[in-house]
Protein backbone atom coordinates (compact mmCIF):
# COMPACT_ATOMS: atom_id res chain seq x y z
CA UNK A 1 0.00 0.00 0.00
CA UNK A 2 1.31 3.44 -0.91
CA UNK A 3 2.45 5.67 1.93
CA UNK A 4 0.48 8.71 3.01
CA UNK A 5 3.54 10.94 2.66
CA UNK A 6 5.83 11.05 -0.41
CA UNK A 7 8.94 10.40 1.66
CA UNK A 8 7.45 7.24 3.16
CA UNK A 9 7.91 5.17 -0.05
CA UNK A 10 11.62 5.98 -0.42
CA UNK A 11 14.25 3.38 0.51
CA UNK A 12 15.55 3.60 4.07
CA UNK A 13 19.04 3.15 2.63
CA UNK A 14 18.87 6.72 1.31
CA UNK A 15 19.20 8.00 4.87
CA UNK A 16 22.69 6.57 5.33
CA UNK A 17 23.61 7.57 1.80
CA UNK A 18 22.69 11.23 2.23
CA UNK A 19 23.41 11.89 5.93
CA UNK A 20 27.24 12.17 5.73
CA UNK A 21 27.05 15.02 3.25
CA UNK A 22 24.50 17.10 5.18
CA UNK A 23 26.95 19.58 6.78
CA UNK A 24 28.21 20.52 3.33
CA UNK A 25 24.68 20.87 1.97
CA UNK A 26 23.78 23.14 4.90
CA UNK A 27 26.67 25.45 4.00
CA UNK A 28 25.67 25.44 0.32
CA UNK A 29 22.07 26.29 1.10
CA UNK A 30 23.00 29.15 3.45
CA UNK A 31 25.45 30.60 0.91
CA UNK A 32 22.89 30.40 -1.91
CA UNK A 33 20.16 31.99 0.18
CA UNK A 34 22.42 34.90 1.17
CA UNK A 35 23.49 35.36 -2.44
CA UNK A 36 20.04 35.16 -4.03
CA UNK A 37 17.70 36.66 -1.43
CA UNK A 38 18.59 40.31 -0.90
CA UNK A 39 16.98 40.56 2.55
CA UNK A 40 19.27 37.79 3.84
CA UNK A 41 22.50 39.27 2.50
CA UNK A 42 23.80 40.17 5.95
CA UNK A 43 26.27 38.78 8.51
CA UNK A 44 25.17 35.57 10.24
CA UNK A 45 25.11 37.22 13.67
CA UNK A 46 22.69 37.43 16.57
CA UNK A 47 19.18 36.04 16.27
CA UNK A 48 19.27 36.21 12.47
CA UNK A 49 22.40 34.07 12.17
CA UNK A 50 21.19 31.57 14.75
CA UNK A 51 17.79 31.11 13.15
CA UNK A 52 19.13 30.70 9.62
CA UNK A 53 21.83 28.23 10.61
CA UNK A 54 19.57 26.31 12.95
CA UNK A 55 16.63 26.41 10.55
CA UNK A 56 18.56 24.96 7.59
CA UNK A 57 20.29 22.33 9.74
CA UNK A 58 17.12 21.15 11.46
CA UNK A 59 15.19 21.12 8.18
CA UNK A 60 17.71 18.95 6.30
CA UNK A 61 18.42 16.54 9.14
CA UNK A 62 14.71 16.11 9.79
CA UNK A 63 13.99 15.45 6.12
CA UNK A 64 16.66 12.77 5.79
CA UNK A 65 15.39 11.18 9.02
CA UNK A 66 11.89 10.91 7.50
CA UNK A 67 12.98 8.91 4.45
CA UNK A 68 11.28 5.52 4.46
CA UNK A 69 8.91 6.51 7.29
CA UNK A 70 5.21 6.99 6.67
CA UNK A 71 4.76 9.76 9.22
CA UNK A 72 4.20 13.48 9.23
CA UNK A 73 6.88 16.06 9.91
CA UNK A 74 7.50 15.69 13.67
CA UNK A 75 8.83 19.18 14.38
CA UNK A 76 7.49 22.36 12.79
CA UNK A 77 8.38 24.58 15.75
CA UNK A 78 11.58 25.85 14.15
CA UNK A 79 9.78 26.79 10.94
CA UNK A 80 7.03 28.58 12.86
CA UNK A 81 9.76 30.39 14.79
CA UNK A 82 11.27 31.58 11.51
CA UNK A 83 7.90 33.07 10.56
CA UNK A 84 7.63 34.89 13.89
CA UNK A 85 11.22 36.13 13.52
CA UNK A 86 10.42 37.57 10.09
CA UNK A 87 7.53 39.46 11.66
CA UNK A 88 9.74 40.83 14.45
CA UNK A 89 12.31 41.92 11.88
CA UNK A 90 9.68 43.86 9.99
CA UNK A 91 10.05 41.77 6.84
CA UNK A 92 7.29 40.24 4.79
CA UNK A 93 7.00 36.51 4.13
CA UNK A 94 8.22 37.00 0.57
CA UNK A 95 11.88 36.80 1.57
CA UNK A 96 11.35 33.63 3.61
CA UNK A 97 9.34 31.97 0.84
CA UNK A 98 12.13 32.79 -1.61
CA UNK A 99 14.67 31.32 0.81
CA UNK A 100 12.66 28.10 1.01
CA UNK A 101 12.59 27.82 -2.79
CA UNK A 102 16.33 28.43 -3.07
CA UNK A 103 17.04 25.94 -0.29
CA UNK A 104 14.89 23.24 -1.87
CA UNK A 105 16.61 23.70 -5.22
CA UNK A 106 20.14 23.59 -3.79
CA UNK A 107 19.37 20.61 -1.52
CA UNK A 108 17.88 18.66 -4.42
CA UNK A 109 20.88 19.38 -6.63
CA UNK A 110 23.31 18.22 -3.95
CA UNK A 111 21.32 15.05 -3.21
CA UNK A 112 20.95 14.32 -6.93
CA UNK A 113 24.71 14.47 -7.29
CA UNK A 114 25.13 11.97 -4.46
CA UNK A 115 22.46 9.70 -5.93
CA UNK A 116 24.03 9.80 -9.39
CA UNK A 117 27.47 9.01 -7.96
CA UNK A 118 26.07 6.02 -6.05
CA UNK A 119 23.98 4.70 -8.93
CA UNK A 120 20.56 5.27 -7.38
CA UNK A 121 17.74 4.48 -9.83
CA UNK A 122 16.28 7.46 -11.62
CA UNK A 123 12.72 6.65 -10.52
CA UNK A 124 13.87 6.75 -6.91
CA UNK A 125 15.53 10.12 -7.47
CA UNK A 126 12.32 11.48 -9.04
CA UNK A 127 10.39 10.43 -5.95
CA UNK A 128 13.09 12.02 -3.78
CA UNK A 129 12.60 15.32 -5.63
CA UNK A 130 8.85 15.12 -5.07
CA UNK A 131 9.42 14.42 -1.38
CA UNK A 132 11.80 17.38 -0.99
CA UNK A 133 9.36 19.87 -2.43
CA UNK A 134 6.38 18.44 -0.51
CA UNK A 135 8.44 18.69 2.67
CA UNK A 136 9.41 22.30 1.94
CA UNK A 137 5.71 23.12 1.44
CA UNK A 138 5.02 21.83 4.97
CA UNK A 139 7.80 23.98 6.43
CA UNK A 140 6.63 27.05 4.52
CA UNK A 141 3.05 26.56 5.76
CA UNK A 142 4.33 26.40 9.35
CA UNK A 143 6.25 29.64 8.83
CA UNK A 144 3.15 31.33 7.44
CA UNK A 145 1.24 30.20 10.53
CA UNK A 146 3.96 31.58 12.82
CA UNK A 147 4.00 34.90 10.98
CA UNK A 148 0.19 35.12 11.08
CA UNK A 149 0.14 34.34 14.79
CA UNK A 150 2.68 37.09 15.49
CA UNK A 151 0.67 39.55 13.42
CA UNK A 152 -2.54 38.64 15.25
CA UNK A 153 -0.84 39.13 18.62
CA UNK A 154 0.58 42.47 17.52
CA UNK A 155 -2.77 43.60 16.15
CA UNK A 156 -4.55 42.49 19.33
CA UNK A 157 -2.11 44.32 21.58
CA UNK A 158 -2.26 47.42 19.37
CA UNK A 159 -6.06 47.41 19.38
CA UNK A 160 -6.06 47.08 23.17
CA UNK A 161 -3.85 50.17 23.40
CA UNK A 162 -6.10 52.06 20.99
CA UNK A 163 -9.11 51.11 23.08
CA UNK A 164 -7.35 52.50 26.15
CA UNK A 165 -6.59 55.76 24.32
CA UNK A 166 -10.17 56.27 23.12
CA UNK A 167 -11.54 55.29 26.52
CA UNK A 168 -9.35 57.98 28.09
CA UNK A 169 -10.56 60.59 25.59
CA UNK A 170 -14.18 59.61 26.24
CA UNK A 171 -13.88 60.18 29.99
CA UNK A 172 -16.05 62.92 31.48
CA UNK A 173 -13.04 64.82 32.81
CA UNK A 174 -10.42 66.38 30.54
CA UNK A 175 -7.49 63.92 30.38
CA UNK A 176 -3.93 64.85 31.22
CA UNK A 177 -2.10 65.90 28.03
CA UNK A 178 1.04 63.92 28.86
CA UNK A 179 -1.04 60.80 29.42
CA UNK A 180 -2.78 61.27 26.07
CA UNK A 181 0.62 61.62 24.36
CA UNK A 182 1.92 58.48 26.08
CA UNK A 183 -1.11 56.40 25.10
CA UNK A 184 -1.11 57.78 21.56
CA UNK A 185 2.48 56.60 21.12
CA UNK A 186 1.57 53.13 22.41
CA UNK A 187 -1.41 53.03 20.05
CA UNK A 188 0.73 53.65 16.99
CA UNK A 189 -0.75 57.13 16.68
CA UNK A 190 2.39 59.19 16.98
CA UNK A 191 2.94 61.91 16.11
CA UNK A 192 -0.75 62.69 16.56
CA UNK A 193 -2.49 64.44 13.65
CA UNK A 194 -2.86 68.21 13.90
CA UNK A 195 -6.67 68.07 13.91
CA UNK A 196 -9.19 65.31 14.60
CA UNK A 197 -12.92 64.70 14.85
CA UNK A 198 -14.74 61.95 16.70
CA UNK A 199 -17.42 59.83 15.05
CA UNK A 200 -19.99 58.01 17.17
CA UNK A 201 -21.59 55.11 15.35
CA UNK A 202 -23.68 52.06 16.20
CA UNK A 203 -21.59 49.22 14.75
CA UNK A 204 -20.30 46.07 16.38
CA UNK A 205 -16.75 46.42 15.00
CA UNK A 206 -15.63 50.07 14.94
CA UNK A 207 -12.01 48.98 14.43
CA UNK A 208 -12.96 47.40 11.10
CA UNK A 209 -14.95 50.52 10.18
CA UNK A 210 -11.91 52.68 10.99
CA UNK A 211 -9.89 50.75 8.41
CA UNK A 212 -12.34 51.94 5.73
CA UNK A 213 -12.19 55.51 6.98
CA UNK A 214 -9.55 58.09 5.97
CA UNK A 215 -6.01 56.87 6.66
CA UNK A 216 -4.88 57.12 10.27
CA UNK A 217 -8.38 56.58 11.72
CA UNK A 218 -8.64 54.41 14.82
CA UNK A 219 -11.77 52.92 16.36
CA UNK A 220 -13.06 50.88 19.27
CA UNK A 221 -16.29 49.83 20.95
CA UNK A 222 -17.33 51.84 23.98
CA UNK A 223 -20.58 50.33 25.26
CA UNK A 224 -23.17 51.10 23.98
CA UNK A 225 -21.64 52.88 20.99
CA UNK A 226 -18.73 52.58 18.59
CA UNK A 227 -16.20 55.40 18.41
CA UNK A 228 -13.84 56.32 15.57
CA UNK A 229 -11.25 59.09 15.73
CA UNK A 230 -10.64 60.61 12.28
CA UNK A 231 -7.49 62.63 11.50
CA UNK A 232 -7.73 65.78 9.36
CA UNK A 233 -11.49 65.31 8.82
CA UNK A 234 -11.82 68.47 6.73
CA UNK A 235 -9.08 67.54 4.24
CA UNK A 236 -9.83 67.08 0.53
CA UNK A 237 -12.09 64.10 -0.09
CA UNK A 238 -12.15 63.05 3.56
CA UNK A 239 -15.84 63.80 4.16
CA UNK A 240 -16.86 61.77 1.10
CA UNK A 241 -14.75 58.86 2.28
CA UNK A 242 -16.38 58.95 5.71
CA UNK A 243 -19.83 58.75 4.13
CA UNK A 244 -18.78 55.94 1.82
CA UNK A 245 -17.33 53.95 4.73
CA UNK A 246 -20.52 54.34 6.77
CA UNK A 247 -22.70 52.85 4.01
CA UNK A 248 -25.78 54.71 5.30
CA UNK A 249 -25.30 53.64 8.93
CA UNK A 250 -26.47 56.30 11.41
CA UNK A 251 -23.54 58.24 12.86
CA UNK A 252 -22.72 61.53 14.56
CA UNK A 253 -19.60 63.53 13.72
CA UNK A 254 -18.19 65.74 16.46
CA UNK A 255 -16.46 69.07 15.83
CA UNK A 256 -12.99 69.32 14.34
CA UNK A 257 -10.54 70.16 17.12
CA UNK A 258 -6.82 70.16 17.84
CA UNK A 259 -5.64 66.64 18.68
CA UNK A 260 -4.98 67.50 22.34
CA UNK A 261 -8.62 68.58 22.65
CA UNK A 262 -9.92 65.37 21.05
CA UNK A 263 -11.87 64.57 24.22
CA UNK A 264 -14.18 67.53 23.53
CA UNK A 265 -15.07 66.16 20.10
CA UNK A 266 -15.56 62.68 21.57
CA UNK A 267 -17.88 63.96 24.29
CA UNK A 268 -19.99 65.94 21.85
CA UNK A 269 -20.24 63.05 19.39
CA UNK A 270 -21.36 60.71 22.18
CA UNK A 271 -23.94 63.24 23.38
CA UNK A 272 -25.19 63.68 19.83
CA UNK A 273 -25.46 59.93 19.34
CA UNK A 274 -27.92 59.58 22.21
CA UNK A 275 -30.18 62.14 20.51
CA UNK A 276 -29.62 61.02 16.92
CA UNK A 277 -30.32 57.37 17.71
CA UNK A 278 -33.74 58.46 18.99
CA UNK A 279 -34.43 60.42 15.80
CA UNK A 280 -33.99 63.82 17.41
CA UNK A 281 -31.18 65.34 15.35
CA UNK A 282 -31.46 64.89 11.61
CA UNK A 283 -33.14 62.95 8.84
CA UNK A 284 -29.67 62.50 7.35
CA UNK A 285 -27.97 59.33 8.59
CA UNK A 286 -24.79 61.33 9.22
CA UNK A 287 -25.45 64.19 11.64
CA UNK A 288 -22.82 66.84 12.37
CA UNK A 289 -22.94 68.21 15.88
CA UNK A 290 -21.97 71.68 14.64
CA UNK A 291 -25.34 71.81 12.86
CA UNK A 292 -27.38 70.93 15.98
CA UNK A 293 -25.91 72.94 18.85
CA UNK A 294 -29.27 73.92 20.40
CA UNK A 295 -30.48 70.31 20.39
CA UNK A 296 -27.23 69.21 22.03
CA UNK A 297 -27.46 72.03 24.54
CA UNK A 298 -30.89 70.81 25.55
CA UNK A 299 -29.71 67.19 25.65
CA UNK A 300 -26.72 68.00 27.84
CA UNK A 301 -28.90 68.40 30.95
CA UNK A 302 -32.04 66.26 30.61
CA UNK A 303 -33.40 67.23 34.03
CA UNK A 304 -33.09 70.93 33.34
CA UNK A 305 -34.65 70.47 29.91
CA UNK A 306 -37.56 68.54 31.42
CA UNK A 307 -38.10 71.35 33.91
CA UNK A 308 -38.09 73.90 31.07
CA UNK A 309 -40.69 71.90 29.15
CA UNK A 310 -42.86 71.52 32.23
CA UNK A 311 -42.62 75.21 33.11
CA UNK A 312 -43.48 76.56 29.68
CA UNK A 313 -45.93 73.91 28.43
CA UNK A 314 -47.67 72.78 31.63
CA UNK A 315 -50.49 75.26 31.06
CA UNK A 316 -51.48 73.27 27.97
CA UNK A 317 -52.08 70.06 29.94
CA UNK A 318 -55.74 70.74 30.63
CA UNK A 319 -56.58 71.35 26.99
CA UNK A 320 -58.33 68.67 24.98
CA UNK A 321 -55.88 66.84 22.65
CA UNK A 322 -57.14 68.54 19.48
CA UNK A 323 -57.09 72.00 21.03
CA UNK A 324 -53.62 71.37 22.46
CA UNK A 325 -52.28 70.36 19.05
CA UNK A 326 -53.71 73.53 17.48
CA UNK A 327 -52.30 75.67 20.26
CA UNK A 328 -48.82 74.22 19.83
CA UNK A 329 -48.96 74.52 16.04
CA UNK A 330 -50.01 78.15 16.41
CA UNK A 331 -47.24 78.90 18.88
CA UNK A 332 -44.65 77.42 16.55
CA UNK A 333 -45.91 79.30 13.53
CA UNK A 334 -46.16 82.59 15.42
CA UNK A 335 -42.64 82.22 16.87
CA UNK A 336 -41.23 81.17 13.49
CA UNK A 337 -42.88 84.26 11.96
CA UNK A 338 -41.38 86.49 14.68
CA UNK A 339 -44.84 87.59 15.79
CA UNK A 340 -46.17 88.37 12.31
CA UNK A 341 -49.80 87.20 12.44
CA UNK A 342 -50.29 87.22 8.66
CA UNK A 343 -47.14 85.15 8.06
CA UNK A 344 -48.18 82.71 10.79
CA UNK A 345 -51.62 82.39 9.25
CA UNK A 346 -50.07 81.60 5.87
CA UNK A 347 -47.96 78.85 7.45
CA UNK A 348 -51.06 77.38 9.09
CA UNK A 349 -53.31 77.83 6.04
CA UNK A 350 -55.90 79.70 8.11
CA UNK A 351 -57.26 83.25 8.25
CA UNK A 352 -55.20 85.78 10.27
CA UNK A 353 -58.23 86.39 12.47
CA UNK A 354 -58.11 82.71 13.43
CA UNK A 355 -54.50 83.13 14.55
CA UNK A 356 -55.45 86.21 16.62
CA UNK A 357 -58.27 84.25 18.25
CA UNK A 358 -55.95 81.37 19.10
CA UNK A 359 -53.29 83.72 20.46
CA UNK A 360 -55.92 85.34 22.66
CA UNK A 361 -56.70 81.92 24.11
CA UNK A 362 -53.00 81.21 24.59
CA UNK A 363 -52.52 84.48 26.49
CA UNK A 364 -55.24 83.37 28.88
CA UNK A 365 -53.62 79.93 29.25
CA UNK A 366 -49.93 80.80 29.56
CA UNK A 367 -49.99 84.52 30.35
CA UNK A 368 -49.07 87.67 28.48
CA UNK A 369 -45.45 87.53 29.69
CA UNK A 370 -44.81 84.20 27.95
CA UNK A 371 -45.58 85.84 24.61
CA UNK A 372 -44.33 89.37 25.19
CA UNK A 373 -41.13 88.95 27.22
CA UNK A 374 -38.10 88.14 24.99
CA UNK A 375 -36.58 85.71 27.50
CA UNK A 376 -39.87 83.95 28.04
CA UNK A 377 -40.42 83.64 24.28
CA UNK A 378 -36.95 82.10 23.92
CA UNK A 379 -37.74 79.61 26.67
CA UNK A 380 -41.04 78.80 25.01
CA UNK A 381 -39.34 78.19 21.66
CA UNK A 382 -36.72 75.96 23.30
CA UNK A 383 -39.37 74.04 25.21
CA UNK A 384 -41.27 73.34 22.01
CA UNK A 385 -38.11 72.13 20.26
CA UNK A 386 -37.08 70.00 23.22
CA UNK A 387 -40.51 68.43 23.53
CA UNK A 388 -40.26 67.33 19.92
CA UNK A 389 -36.69 66.07 20.06
CA UNK A 390 -36.56 64.34 23.44
CA UNK A 391 -38.68 61.97 25.42
CA UNK A 392 -38.29 64.13 28.55
CA UNK A 393 -41.47 66.10 27.93
CA UNK A 394 -44.31 67.23 30.10
CA UNK A 395 -47.48 65.14 30.10
CA UNK A 396 -49.31 67.98 28.39
CA UNK A 397 -46.79 68.27 25.60
CA UNK A 398 -47.38 64.63 24.69
CA UNK A 399 -48.41 64.04 21.12
CA UNK A 400 -49.21 67.68 20.62
CA UNK A 401 -45.57 68.65 20.98
CA UNK A 402 -44.84 66.87 17.75
CA UNK A 403 -47.70 68.42 15.81
CA UNK A 404 -46.71 70.28 12.68
CA UNK A 405 -48.19 73.50 11.32
CA UNK A 406 -51.65 72.39 10.18
CA UNK A 407 -54.90 73.73 8.84
CA UNK A 408 -57.37 72.15 11.30
CA UNK A 409 -59.78 74.89 12.32
CA UNK A 410 -62.08 72.74 14.46
CA UNK A 411 -63.49 74.66 17.40
CA UNK A 412 -62.15 77.95 15.97
CA UNK A 413 -64.64 80.80 15.45
CA UNK A 414 -65.52 81.98 11.97
CA UNK A 415 -62.65 84.20 10.84
CA UNK A 416 -64.37 87.58 10.66
CA UNK A 417 -62.56 90.49 9.13
CA UNK A 418 -58.82 90.61 9.52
Amino acid sequence: MASTYPWGDLPIALRELLRPGLPGVVEEVIAAVRAEVMEYDQPLEGEFGLLISQGVTVALEQFVGLLGRDEDVPDLVTSAGLGRAEHRAGRTLDALQSAYRVGARVAWRAMAQVGAAEGVESTTMYRLAEAIFAYIDRLAAASVAGFTEAEAMRAGALQARRHALLELLASATRPDRAEVVRRAEGAGWSPPPRQVAALAVGVSDPAALARRMPSGSIGTALDPVGLVLIPDPDGPGRAARVRAALRDRPAVLGPTVAWDDAGASVQRALLGWSVHAAGGLSDDTLARTDDHLIALLLAANPRLTADLIARRLRALEEMAPGARERAIATLRAWLDAHGDVSAAAEMLHVHPQTVRYRLSGLREAIGDAALDDPTARLELALALQAATAFSARSPGAGDGASASHGSDTSDDPPPGNA
